[in-house]
């Protein structure tokens, strides 16, 4: 019989080197494919050790360019968020339009039956899961995803914990051990604000506390996240950021955390994995934040939108990033909060 062929987005690192290495081992014909998604030392180094992975393990490697997508795409996209108030989460767009969309597409056009990632997610008959690694769990950057990608994606590492994974890539002898993982966003860096100003040139405004007082200026509302404590620039702290207001360009603090709680929230552009709404009112389990606890909430219409009211108050729920819906360990979907 002919083999399943297979492309895996290879960036270089230990969870895509073992996921190639782990494919291969079960008998598929595997390809590894690096996105040139910007210009950086970074990634040229990664693209270099992606290939040389590819070389050790004897699979073809191919380089996509896709940096005038990615600018349009995820860049153009952010950029535009933050220009109107919003925090976005990137890795969610880039999941749905980049890794999952543009190069699905093309490892499909290059005769491959499916993509595979080293993320940690698992997919049984058609349906998201989390990882078994409750720590390094991906599946929350994942709820955009429809049944026609899905279809073609494999998950790997699903079933394997970090420190597993990295006893692989000893055992599969991939020179990748001595790399440290990164923890901030790909083309941003550790500082998000610096790389803001390089593009945006926002009105400063005036600070307001809870009593709609005037304690100080802003630089500019998109350098501000709702929760955010340092950096806001006021003395006699500290200080949350507890909401923006965009018609006067007025960033709102409080010295009390209490102020940050809210236990509603609405949502748009709403995806559900299965490809079908359910009926609502529904009672799940949802997030506002990667590394956050899910709480028990209920799910209701709200016109064109959702609204999700939680059990218990959430602190610092962000216009812009996700909300993501479970039910015990199987991803639902999920929405950008608005």
């Amino acid at each position: 019989m002919m083999k399943m062929k297979v492309a895996v987005a290879m960036s270089g690192g230990v969870d895509s080197s073992v996921t190639a290495a782990l494919l291969k081992k079960q008998g598929f014909e595997v390809s590894g494919i690096f996105m040139r998604i910007f210009d950086s030392p970074a990634l040229k180094a990664s693209e270099k050790r992606a290939g040389k992975i590819a070389k050790i393990l004897g699979i073809s490697f191919f380089v996509l360019d896709l940096r005038k997508e990615f600018k349009k795409r995820i860049i153009d996209y952010l950029l535009s968020e933050y220009e109107r108030g919003q925090t976005p989460n990137p890795c969610v767009a880039c999941n749905k339009e980049i890794k999952f969309g543009l190069l699905l597409e093309k490892s499909l056009s290059l005769k491959n039956d499916f993509i595979a990632s080293g993320h940690y997610a698992r997919k049984i008959k058609g349906k998201l899961f989390a990882a078994k690694d409750k720590n390094k769990d991906q599946s929350y950057f994942l709820w955009k995803l429809s049944q026609k990608q899905l279809g073609r994606i494999l998950f790997p590492l699903g079933n394997y914990t970090k420190e597993e994974a990295k006893g692989l890539a000893k055992k599969f002898k991939l020179p990748v051990l001595k790399f440290s993982e990164s923890q901030e966003i790909c083309f941003i860096g550790k500082d998000t604000g610096i790389f803001l100003k390089k593009y945006l040139k926002p009105d400063s405004g005036i600070v307001v506390n809870e009593k709609k007082e005037a304690i100080g200026r802003h630089k500019g509302l998109c350098f501000y996240t709702i929760g955010q404590r340092k950096g806001i620039g006021l003395s006699g702290g500290p200080y949350y950021v507890t909401g923006k207001d965009l018609k006067k360009n007025t960033l709102i603090v409080s010295r009390d955390k209490k102020d940050l709680a809210e236990k509603e929230l609405v949502a748009e552009k709403v995806n559900w994995i299965s490809g079908k709404k359910p009926k609502l009112p529904l009672v799940i389990k949802a997030k506002t934040r990667y590394r956050q606890k899910s709480f028990k909430a209920t799910v209701r219409s709200f016109g064109r939108k959702i609204k999700v009211i939680f059990n218990k108050p959430q602190r610092a729920i962000t216009s812009g990033q996700s909300v993501v819906f479970y039910s015990g360990q199987e991803l639902l979907g999920g929405g950008i909060i608005c």
